[in-house]
């Protein structure tokens, strides 16, 4: 079989699990995550995760690979994602890569040839002390491209993402060598429609649990502060849970960093022309597209 993957991408909430599953059912397929927090175990349903009910005994890869402790880089997820690509293409089945990750995509479809630079104990303390805030505008600086791809407040890949850039001395040039040959499909929503669906969203993870869930994986032993690293739903939630802040002020403000980090993410993959857009509601459209390149 030919080394042909399949890419689904496109901001949060723009049903790209959804449509993953349908295509994988059509054309035989096994799916790998490309989300740099749905990695986590326990972080279910701040992340959005897929369920098994929702998977429809699809195989899923890449999802509750690690501890939400531990460390995990694009470098650990092009690793295991190119091997599973590899055992999934062996087993003649279509590999499908599902995301809103943008430098773990690229790191698929470019094939980078990423930079393995060593911690930086005292720099890192130094960069420690600043605010989220402070080290996304500082890479904004060091590296824009890089800080479209990144939650503007998780600060450990901020810390790590700046790092990197000084380390180096410059920005890195990286070398691309593709191993597969891609289509990459994005959803599409205009900004209204995805504003109100991360709303509706939100609201809904609300009432599924998403504070209980946070409660739990703080008694199992989960910081407040590692929560604030990881981002999003789980910064605003530790922040609520420590009572720096009132369930309402915390929906209000994770509501709108939501909607920032889609924005970055529509940013990011718009500079690709190489992707296919399509509405959600596509899909014969999306389903004829895949058909014409599994068969060229």
């Amino acid at each position: 079989m030919s080394k042909k993957i399949l890419i689904i991408l496109g901001p949060t909430t723009s049903g790209k699990s959804d449509l993953a599953v349908k295509i994988a059912k059509e054309f035989n397929g096994e799916i790998i995550s490309a989300d740099s927090r749905q990695v986590y175990k326990g972080l279910d349903i701040g992340t959005g995760k897929i369920t098994k009910d929702e998977m429809e005994n699809v195989p899923h890869y890449l999802l509750d690979a690690v501890r939400p402790s531990e460390k995990f880089d694009v470098i650990q997820f092009k690793k295991l994602a190119e091997e599973k690509v590899n055992e999934i293409l062996e087993r003649e089945k279509l590999p499908i890569v599902v995301g809103g990750t943008g430098f773990y995509i690229q790191s698929i479809v470019d094939g980078l040839v990423l930079p393995e630079v060593p911690p930086d104990e005292e720099l890192r303390t130094k960069l420690e002390g600043k605010s989220a805030e402070e080290l996304y505008k500082e890479l904004q600086k060091l590296d824009p491209n890089r800080s479209l791809s990144i939650q503007s407040d998780n600060k450990r890949r901020l810390i790590r993402a700046v790092e990197i850039v000084k380390t180096l001395g410059k920005v890195p040039d990286l070398e691309k060598k593709p191993k597969y040959e891609t289509l990459q499909i994005g959803l599409n929503l205009d900004d209204g429609e995805l504003k109100e669906r991360i709303k509706n969203r939100l609201l809904e993870r609300m009432e599924k649990g998403m504070i209980e869930e946070v409660e739990k994986l703080n008694k199992e032993g989960l910081s407040f502060e590692r929560m604030i690293n990881l981002g999003l739903e789980y910064k605003y939630l530790a922040y609520f849970l420590k009572g720096e802040m009132d369930k309402k002020e915390m929906i209000e403000k994770l509501n709108i960093a939501i909607r920032q980090y889609a924005k970055r993410q529509k940013t990011w993959f718009k500079r690709d022309e190489r992707i296919k857009w399509f509405r959600p509601e596509e899909n014969k459209r999306i389903l004829e597209l895949i058909q014409v390149f599994l068969n060229s």
